[in-house]
């Protein structure tokens, strides 16, 4: 973990709480509800090794947001905002406010989107602009996304994909110029807030929940624009450790492709979930073998584990691509 860009908030609060050591963290707990106070303890035994960088990111962070809230409650968000761009920028300021924002359970933008039937949202999309729809379906649920998306046409569709994965952070008088005027074409709409949305992140929850006939245009499209840009999708588009989502045949055929020496590694680091599922489709001598493996070890840098995990991804996808195993559809596991 070299940064605090992409951790998540259970990640940060319990990096948080590993900061301020067992007595002040056990007072925060003690006001925490018992739900909240298990995830959170998952969250410590998952974290690993955290480096420095990390942890002084992560306080950092905490301590702006402290800041801001008391900025807001002594003068308000305006008053806030004030005083966070001078003393770190506009960008830090907008940032830090957004995350308030989210974590107080403001309205989410295009938040009024949600009640309009599929339908209906697609035929209203498809005559408005591709960087309006980007902006629209990165604020949507993927499911709900990649419905909108696999509907578009063609071309339009390629357009608009290409345009959600170059999308970083937008401007809140951008949403809100975007939101007024969908109001007026859309009776019930909301206050939009700024929020980041966008990016490559965003367009892979999407592809992997449309079909694979509007998966491989959009791909295509892509490395035909910005081949850089389409590798890096690709390279999402299966994580390792959605290797969870195979059968059991499709997994053997996998194992069968992977180095032992990576398999050990990826494991390293990875969920009981994934571990088992691996072990249970190896002999049980391989599979004791790997444990060992594993168990003597050493300590690993997370970036060799991250590698590892790469490469055995780059093998499930090319097997899926020639045909010999398929990547289910999370809505095909659900059915």
């Amino acid at each position: 973990m070299n940064g605090a860009r992409n951790l998540t908030g259970k990640q940060k609060a319990a990096i948080i709480l590993l900061s301020l050591g067992p007595e002040v963290s056990a007072q925060i707990l003690r006001h925490l509800s018992e739900e909240k106070i298990e995830q959170l303890s998952m969250e410590i035994t998952r974290l690993g090794k955290v480096t420095l960088p990390a942890r002084q990111a992560v306080i950092e962070e905490f301590y702006h947001m402290c800041i801001a809230q008391e900025y807001i409650l002594e003068g308000g968000i305006d008053y806030a905002r004030e005083l966070l761009e001078r003393a770190l920028g506009a960008q830090k300021a907008i940032e830090i406010l957004s995350r308030l924002s989210m974590l107080a359970g403001g309205t989410a933008p295009f938040d009024f989107i949600k009640s309009i039937d599929p339908g209906q949202l697609l035929s209203f999309l498809s005559n408005e602009h591709p960087q309006t729809i980007a902006l629209v379906l990165a604020h949507l649920r993927p499911e709900h996304a990649a419905a909108i998306l696999s509907g578009l046409a063609p071309e339009l569709r390629s357009e608009v994909a290409m345009r959600m994965a170059v999308m970083d952070r937008t401007a809140p008088e951008i949403v809100r110029e975007v939101g007024k005027l969908l109001e007026e074409q859309v009776a019930s709409f909301g206050s939009a807030e700024f929020a980041t949305a966008g990016g490559i992140k965003t367009l892979v929850q999407i592809l992997n929940r449309v079909d694979r006939g509007t998966e491989k245009s959009i791909l295509e499209s892509l490395e035909q624009n910005n081949p850089e840009l389409a590798e890096e999708v690709k390279k999402l588009l299966f994580v390792f450790e959605d290797i969870v989502f195979l059968d059991d045949r499709s997994i053997q055929l996998v194992l069968r492709e992977v180095d032992m020496k990576d398999l050990a590694l990826a494991l390293r680091a990875a969920s009981d979930e994934v571990r088992n599922r691996i072990f249970k489709n190896m002999s049980e001598r391989a599979a004791t073998m790997l444990k060992e493996e594993i168990e003597y070890m050493g300590p690993v840098r997370l970036r060799l584990v991250e590698e590892a995990q790469q490469r055995i991804a780059n093998i499930i996808r090319r097997l899926d691509e020639t045909g010999v195993i398929s990547i289910g559809r999370e809505e095909e596991i659900l059915v």
